[in-house]
């Protein structure tokens, strides 16, 4: 096939490489860890936590394959980019991407051993007993391989494919969205159903609008000089802050179990133990704070003030009626400040309207996450949107010779 050919069929070849990602995936999660006992995993009711964590892990009775799902991928990501954030502090050498996949693979085989030795006791097993130690430490081998495989079909679909690394978790939210949906009436779905038809359409604006600041560019001289500007989109981390909430969430609760475990005597670890969930306020609390500063986090590192403005020094350029340097920085500080908060506002809002709802009985526990999740969905769609709309008009654009 020629070069131009190649070119022309770019979509089909991404859509068909993410189709055949998701397909290895979709069965990895029908494949059963070894020596469980099937019949005590049939489908139950799930309330907000197995919600969450079936976003998250994919498999919300942690008996598949993919147990594990993305979940230590996601927090490895984080403690390496905080770690590496707290040396740039203390010296100037440049680390290499190489050395941050390397350290981000290690973190990730820790998270990962140490949560898969915590899910395989909770697990039910049709073995001897003399079988079980053997079949717990086979299903623990299994759920760690399981993350290496999650973790090689990310990456991937992040340089063939189409939906970037996080393409896995689109299937985890369709599947929770449909079995929720399908396992419910139309009367007890219409609260939660209007309340995602606002979600979508808050997300859709969100994901779309920009805030437009005029930039005056050195190297341009001609009409459209006064046309320039520095887009800053109103909800700059996206919807992964949402998630990465989850994970940082879900991690909080596996400590706390763990030293609840390790000092049985702790009252103070107990109340945790029982009040760090999202059925109950303190616990809905804690997981807004964390969506707060993950959000206004993951904006000032998407779009860093400071990164922004050395590049206007560099090159010449500047914002209107703003001098380069320390006022620069200043005052993209504070746009940034006040569109984070107002994103990471937004979204908890809508995060806890279903919540509380829940709380008040008007809504079933099974269905209090879904609006979250269709709000996920919808932020979702929209990058992946974008991408193929990028892709499209990469393929209509045909060579001249």
């Amino acid at each position: 096939m020629s070069q131009t050919e190649q070119k022309e069929n770019a979509m089909k070849y991404k859509l068909a490489y993410t189709s055949l990602i998701l397909l290895i995936y979709t069965l990895g999660k029908c494949i059963p860890l070894y020596g469980l006992d099937l019949d005590a995993y049939s489908y139950r009711s799930a309330g907000a936590e197995e919600v969450l964590m079936q976003v998250i892990s994919g498999d919300a009775d942690r008996s598949s394959l993919f147990a594990l799902g993305i979940f230590p991928y996601m927090i490895s990501g984080i403690l390496v980019q905080v770690a590496f954030a707290i040396r740039s502090w203390f010296s100037k050498t440049q680390v290499s991407p190489k050395t941050m996949n390397l350290a981000t693979v290690i973190v990730m085989l820790v998270i990962a051993v140490f949560q898969a030795t915590m899910q395989v006791p909770q697990l039910q097993f049709a073995v001897a007993d003399d079988w079980l130690p053997y079949a717990q430490a086979m299903a623990g081998l299994e759920m760690i391989t399981g993350v290496m495989v999650i973790l090689w079909l990310s990456e991937r679909n992040g340089k063939y494919g189409i939906g970037g690394r996080m393409i896995v978790v689109v299937v985890n939210i369709l599947e929770r969205i449909s079995v929720t949906v399908l396992n419910h009436n139309g009367s007890e779905l219409l609260v939660p159903l209007a309340i995602s038809a606002v979600m979508m359409l808050i997300m859709v604006v969100m994901e779309n609008a920009e805030m437009r600041i005029p930039v005056q560019r050195v190297s341009i001289h001609n009409i459209y000089a006064d046309k320039n500007y520095l887009a800053i989109k109103l909800n700059p981390a996206g919807i992964m802050s949402v998630m990465f909430t989850s994970a940082v969430f879900m991690l909080l609760q596996m400590l706390i179990s763990l030293l609840a475990g390790l000092f049985p005597q702790s009252v103070e670890l107990a109340w945790c133990q029982s009040n760090i969930n999202l059925t109950t306020p303190i616990g809905v609390a804690t997981y807004i704070a964390c969506e707060y500063l993950l959000t206004i986090c993951f904006a000032m590192l998407m779009v860093s003030p400071k990164d922004i403005t050395e590049g206007f020094l560099k090159s010449g350029d500047s914002i209107v009626n703003l001098h380069a340097g320390r006022d620069t920085r200043r005052y993209l500080r504070k746009v940034m400040w006040r569109i984070s908060l107002s994103s990471a506002t937004v979204m908890g809002v809508c995060i806890l309207v279903p919540l509380v709802l829940q709380w008040k009985g008007n809504v079933d526990g099974t269905l209090s996450m879904l609006p979250t999740s269709i709000m996920m969905m919808t932020s979702f769609f929209c990058t992946i949107y974008r991408e193929l709309e990028s892709i499209y008009k990469y393929d209509a654009c045909h060579p001249l010779f």
